[in-house]
């Protein structure tokens, strides 16, 4: 490796899996200077609503390395420093800090700058350019700071939260505020938790209402009541007014790009940066994380779906080929994500993988799919508790496609299962016929899953 200096940019799961990596694989042979804007690193972003719900003690605990330990590993970590823009020709990043603007020079740049929260206008005070009162995203763990004393600033059973957006955070959000006394609302464009088909959204939808959420489907937030400059209700695109003390802001997030020239590098229509399965984006320079689109593994088509464990994959995969160009490559995403709502006597695992009915049509792929329902362990366990699962497969060769799980507890890991059969191009015979464990706490001696494929395999 001829290069001395690497520069990363972000600290957070992508970048600093890459700069670790490559340390252990190059040693004293590379120096690694590491920016990032903000003053945390490499915690957990997806723990913030449990922090918030009362499940995590602490920020702290959400940190899986602190500042202190990146450096006592050798890197030169930057804290409050902000990437501005990058020259490729002098092979420089030009960065604001406390001390103001500043230069640095690589042989080998990794951009993991991560995204943002989406942050609408309606939710900007015009005359301070700050958000109004009482309105916040669930990013970072300032944010997860921020909820906290805004939740207890509320008198217990008297505060109304409403939650733009009813994505993850936004069903997360909503259990948390919740299960600390406030009254919610939901309001979302579409449906809730619209990665999942409308079938299984409604079954969300229902547990919700039951749980005593509001859900209001179709009619987005499109602007506040702001009498006194702090928050007192929201509107809808159809006019209705909902009142409320806090918003939430779970509206998505947006790449960390803004400072740099797409033009000029592999970009998509999110704002994201498209690297080479190896990593590479241009010469000198690799990205990795929530910054990136990546590949899907069914559909071989560039897509937007950030998650954690994405980061950290593509992070190790850079470092290592920094040092051994070529030795690894990404194999893809297929959109694996689990969440919770748990109020009361309420507890829903939601699960899904793969494509669902609205993307296999987008990408010209022809499915079947069937829901099953059953139980997460045997009927006469107390552990018992509903599922159902759905899975998609082609019916012109018998391959999955996707699957979503809704169930009580233990329901939502079973994803896993068939996320790895995905993977490897399984079908649903050969998911039918895994030999998947049996106890009858946990599951039945012919798992819920292995029935719903075999089901489908019938339908063909």
């Amino acid at each position: 490796m001829s290069a001395t200096r690497l520069l990363v940019i972000g600290a957070d799961a992508a970048g600093m899996s890459a700069a670790h990596q490559a340390i252990r694989a190059a040693g004293t042979k590379l120096a690694v200077t590491a920016l990032e804007a903000t003053g945390d690193t490499s915690y957990s972003a997806c723990g913030i609503p449990y922090w918030v719900a009362g499940d995590v003690s602490s920020g702290d605990a959400l940190v899986a390395r602190t500042a202190g330990e990146h450096r006592a590993a050798g890197i030169d970590l930057r804290l409050g420093a902000t990437a501005t823009g990058i020259d490729r020709q002098a092979r420089t990043v030009t960065y604001q800090d406390a001390g103001g603007e500043q230069v640095l020079g690589y042989d080998e740049l990794v951009i993991a700058t991560g995204a943002s929260a989406v942050v609408p206008d309606w939710a900007i005070d015009p005359s301070t350019g700050q958000r109004y009162a009482g309105v916040a995203p669930v990013k970072t763990l300032t944010d997860g700071a921020v909820w906290l004393d805004l939740l207890t600033g509320l008198p217990k059973g008297g505060g109304r939260v409403v939650v733009a957006g009813g994505g993850y955070i936004g069903v997360e959000m909503a259990e948390a505020a919740t299960r600390r006394g406030y009254e919610v609302t939901v309001i979302t464009r579409t449906r809730v938790m619209s990665s999942l088909d409308p079938d299984f959204s409604a079954r969300i939808e229902k547990g919700m209402h039951e749980a005593g959420v509001r859900v209001v489907v179709g009619s987005p937030v499109v602007r506040l009541d702001v009498p006194d400059g702090r928050v007192r209700g929201v509107y809808t695109a159809e006019g209705e007014l909902y009142p409320a003390d806090l918003v939430v802001l779970a509206l998505g997030i947006t790449p960390n790009t803004g400072y740099l020239d797409l033009g000029k590098l592999p970009s998509g229509p999110s704002g994201g940066l498209r690297p080479e399965p190896d990593g590479s984006l241009a010469d000198g320079i690799w990205a990795a994380g929530d910054c990136c689109e990546t590949r899907h593994r069914l559909t071989d088509t560039w897509t937007y779906i950030p998650l954690g464990t994405h980061a950290n994959k593509q992070g190790r995969i850079v470092g290592t080929n920094l040092v051994t160009p070529g030795a690894l490559r990404f194999g893809g995403v297929l959109g694996t994500a689990i969440t919770r709502f748990a109020v009361g006597t309420t507890y829903l695992e939601i699960a899904r993988t793969g494509l669902n009915e609205r993307e296999a049509a987008a990408a010209g792929i022809e499915v079947t799919s069937l829901v099953t329902e059953g139980s997460t362990a045997s009927g006469y366990m107390s552990e018992a508790d509903p599922i159902a699962v759905k899975l998609l497969a082609a019916p012109s060769d018998h391959r999955l496609m996707g699957a979503q799980i809704i169930g009580g507890r233990g329901a939502g890991k079973r994803i896993d299962t068939v996320a790895t059969a995905l993977w490897h191009g399984a079908t649903v015979d050969d998911l039918a016929w895994s030999d998947l464990s049996y106890a009858p706490p946990f599951a039945t001696a012919w798992d819920i899953v292995q029935v719903a494929a075999r089901r489908l395999a019938e339908r063909f």
